[in-house]
């Protein structure tokens, strides 16, 4: 299948409510030559404030924020929707592009009133080059060079891997010189770890998760935490019915014994505990999982032998009734969620309704002068609270004179605020930033930083 290799530059790292600036994209066929390649930049949103460490990283600056030459976030967004669809179907794959550039792709199409699923519908699958590049450290050491971060642990940073594994990285965090970074990152992991690479392209779809899980009596699960890597033998325990993404495995470290019998509301609380043998994976985050004959040594910690394994994994596979009661504790973790007061962090609720589906794509065809009678026929309010301040950011005098000074007041207030509980970016703390910045010695941008000051002080609040 054919790869969409991309990335994003953004005003921040709050997936939520930070926004993409800059956006590039390549398109390969399933050998990673290179077949088309896509970029766009697009101004700041209104209610948006950047990071000043982020502009500095990224080389923005706050002329090109508001540029009148480049399209708008609605804009520029409806350029990459257009886009992405065109190129499908293909495996979407960006450099720890699923905790982070995904996001805030989502979150784009989410408030842009576009569909949110593109890059795992429609045929597609979507990886992860950074995720990968763990994996070859994992099961492949010393096929990649990972270099080594300030605090003496493995750094996966894509702009010390890249020039890490001989990529001449000069333009770190500019987004199409990132994807090509990534591209050759990919080419590199795929020549010299091809196991490994092909193990991981069989977890870019959750179905083929669950049934890898499903189809062995036991597997290895690996990733890193702040002391490393971690790997376990597990076997396949559960699957939340009101969450298909959501999995269990049980870590055959424990003996099994001592839990297949527990109640629901005991397995809930030993899925609580810091050490809990029950773990949780999502099937949608390119898990790292691989056959229990590749597991590192240190996954058979405890010297059992492999029939002492072998037979605690049996005792899972053969308890129905614990598997279907892990996964009554899954689905009971899962509505016990407090729903966010605010619209960004609601974007995974609920799925639309077919009819809200069909305002969404008439909203975009329409006139701008008739998309404010229309928000009022959408039923879902998180949409409809997004058409608002669409249309508040593109086309304010459209608006009703009582609907615009709301939103006026709405926006003022939002990057205003001294709340200390604003999970946004506000401009008194980017001012903060600044300080914080200039008081680095390290820091040598002062001009910049000046210049991004004059910025936030200019906001109409």
């Amino acid at each position: 299948m054919p790869y969409v290799f991309y990335d994003t530059e953004t005003t921040g790292t709050n997936t939520a409510f930070d926004q993409i600036l800059q956006f590039a994209a390549i398109r390969t066929d399933d050998e990673m030559n290179e077949l088309d390649c896509f970029h766009v930049r697009c101004r700041l949103l209104p209610y948006v404030v950047p990071s000043p460490g982020a502009l500095l990283a990224t080389g923005v600056t706050p002329a090109m924020l508001t540029d009148p030459y480049l399209p708008s976030h609605y804009e520029a967004m409806r350029q990459i929707q257009a886009k992405l669809r065109d190129w499908t179907p293909a495996v979407f794959i960006g450099w720890n592009s699923i905790l982070f550039d995904e996001h805030f792709l989502r979150q784009a199409f989410f408030q842009t009133l576009q569909p949110l699923y593109l890059t795992t519908t429609g045929g597609n699958a979507r990886s992860d080059a950074m995720r990968v590049a763990q994996a070859v450290q994992i099961y492949a050491p010393g096929c990649l060079e990972v270099p080594v971060g300030e605090e003496g642990r493995p750094s996966f940073r894509l702009d010390a891997m890249a020039p890490a594994n001989g990529h001449p990285h000069e333009q770190a965090h500019e987004a199409l010189a990132d994807v090509r970074a990534t591209l050759f990152l990919a080419r590199r992991t795929r020549s010299r770890a091809p196991e490994v690479w092909e193990g991981m392209q069989g977890m870019t779809r959750k179905h083929d998760v669950k049934n890898f899980l499903s189809n062995h009596l036991m597997v290895s699960s690996s990733g890193f935490h702040r002391f490393g890597t971690y790997s376990r033998l597990v076997a396949f325990c559960g699957a939340n019915p009101e969450d298909d993404a959501q999995l269990a495995v049980f870590d055959l470290s424990f003996d099994p014994e001592h839990f297949v019998d527990l109640s629901e509301i005991e397995l809930f609380r030993v899925m609580k505990q810091q050490k809990t043998p029950i773990r949780k994976i999502r099937s949608s985050t390119l898990p790292i999982l691989m056959p229990a004959e590749a597991a590192p040594e240190k996954a058979r910690g405890g010297g059992y032998s492999e029939n002492e394994w072998r037979r605690r994994a049996e005792v899972i596979r053969k308890r129905a009734g614990f598997r279907a009661r892990v996964a009554q504790a899954l689905k009971s973790g899962l509505r016990m969620k407090v729903p966010s007061p605010h619209v960004e962090e609601r974007i995974y609720d609920l799925v639309p309704r077919l009819e809200d589906h069909e305002m969404m794509a008439e909203f975009h065809r329409v006139d701008w002068s008739e998309r404010p009678a229309l928000v009022g026929r959408i039923r879902d309010p998180r949409i409809r609270e997004c058409a608002r301040r669409l249309i508040h950011a593109e086309r304010p005098e459209v608006l009703s004179g009582a609907e615009r000074g709301q939103l006026d007041r709405w926006a003022a207030e939002r990057v205003s605020t001294e709340d200390p509980e604003a999970p946004w970016m506000t401009v008194p703390e980017a001012i903060r930033e600044v300080e914080r910045l200039r008081a680095d010695p390290r820091g040598s941008q002062m001009r910049i930083l000046a210049e991004i000051e004059k910025f936030l002080r200019g906001y109409s609040l």
